[in-house]
């Protein structure tokens, strides 16, 4: 990859996230962290608002825009592969809007273009998640974002069913199940829970704040998984 491209990368990445590490952009483009160390201080030299530093992350300042995007091909056929695929295992909800934002994405390309992307030959039936699976789903992924406690009902592989007071933290899925990150209350750990086991959900009025070793950062880091 040239370095112009490169540049041009970076910040495509760091717009797109709140906080981006330098070990997060050199996996993503494949370089070293010294690398992107460099090209950050580059970009910030040439007027790129990047704001942050080694050791902690990057953001981009507000204010900033590139000019739009154009598709190729290929990418909007991966656009229209992905959105399929993932209609199949989300919760209706993000399965409406993901149409909705592809139809946007469709709508701008060159003819030739949508018409390759339109005509591709990859489907994913509407039968991978349980409707109830998929309004837990919604629930949980409402959850998360809102920092609302959960009170569930769990059927462990035992058949033995728990009460469990809960803190969601994220929703993972491992291609054929969903499950559940969560700081529990009863375990004071914590814990994964398969959403097709979660037999009865109720979100408290109560919310949950960040506290050191109880995020889902924390969690990652214990499992040794990378951050997100």
């Amino acid at each position: 990859m040239r370095r112009a491209d490169r540049l041009f990368q970076i910040v495509q990445l760091i717009r797109g996230r709140r906080l981006s590490t330098a070990a997060y952009l050199a996996r993503r483009l494949e370089v070293s962290e010294r690398t992107i160390y460099r090209d950050v201080a580059q970009l910030q030299h040439q007027g790129v608002p990047i704001e942050g530093e080694a050791g902690v992350g990057y953001r981009l300042g507000a204010g900033f825009e590139l000019p739009p995007l154009m598709f190729t091909q290929d990418e909007a056929k991966s656009l229209v592969a992905s959105v399929r695929l993932a209609q199949a295992w989300l919760d209706p909800a993000l399965a409406r809007e993901a149409e909705n934002a592809l139809g946007k994405i469709l709508s701008v390309l060159p003819d030739a273009a949508r018409a390759a992307a339109e005509s591709l030959a990859i489907y994913a039936p509407a039968f991978g998640v349980e409707p109830v699976t998929r309004q837990h789903l919604q629930t949980l992924r409402e959850a998360v974002g809102a920092r609302r406690k959960l009170h569930i009902a769990y059927r462990d592989p035992q058949d033995k069913t728990s009460q469990r007071t809960i803190w969601p933290l994220g929703c993972f899925f491992w291609g054929k199940v969903w499950t559940l990150v969560a700081w529990c209350e009863t375990r004071q750990d914590f814990r994964s829970f398969r959403v097709d086991r979660i037999q009865k959900l109720e979100v408290l009025e109560a919310g949950f704040r960040q506290e050191a070793g109880k995020t889902l950062a924390d969690f990652l880091r214990q499992v040794g998984a990378p951050a997100l």
